[in-house]
């Protein structure tokens, strides 16, 4: 968004209690990003392309649980525009008898915590096979694949960071009062 002057805004807001910093709202867009690639990697995988790596032995819920990850992952992406929206402040009102009701902010920031930190823990993890730190025997994929592997993992790992300083943003936002 442009204002008249030319100049850009240093935040928006979603009818969020106070302005979201436009950084903020950029890692929020990131996170969906970030993890699609992963995502978009395992599909084949579930439907018995091995993508350099074992095949998955047959079973009738290979494809399901694949996809189903994939949707779950990124629907828990998603659910990080929660922490610049509106309606990761107040319960949106088209919820049976707690619509409209305010969100405490701790039952937004802890879960985020504990995801980012649940994630920053995956990141140390790939680190330690992407760079084979320790004696990790890196990725099982063939040559190639295993660049491919590890770029779109380590993308995913990011989600960790990301969420943490998005959740730190939506926590001096709802609980302190000291922000200009």
């Amino acid at each position: 968004m442009t204002a008249i002057d030319g100049s850009t805004p240093a935040s928006t807001t979603h009818d969020t209690e106070r302005p979201v910093p436009r950084w903020a709202e950029i890692v929020a867009h990131l996170i969906p990003l970030v993890a699609l690639p992963v995502c978009l990697w395992r599909l084949p995988i579930g439907f018995g392309y091995g993508m350099g790596g074992a095949v998955l032995p047959p079973a009738w819920f290979n494809a399901p649980y694949v996809v189903g990850l994939s949707v779950l992952s990124e629907s828990f992406a998603l659910l990080t525009f929660g922490l610049v929206r509106r309606w990761g402040e107040v319960v949106p009102d088209w919820i049976p008898k707690v619509g409209g009701k305010r969100i405490p902010p701790f039952a937004v920031i802890a879960p985020g915590a504990l995801a980012g930190l649940a994630f920053l823990a995956l990141m140390v993890h790939w680190a330690f096979g992407a760079f084979r730190i320790g004696g990790a025997s890196g990725f099982p994929y063939a040559d190639g694949w295993d660049t491919l592997a590890i770029t779109v993992s380590g993308l995913f790992t990011l989600w960790g960071p990301l969420l943490l300083v998005l959740t730190y943003a939506y926590y001096r936002r709802r609980c302190q009062s000291d922000i200009p």
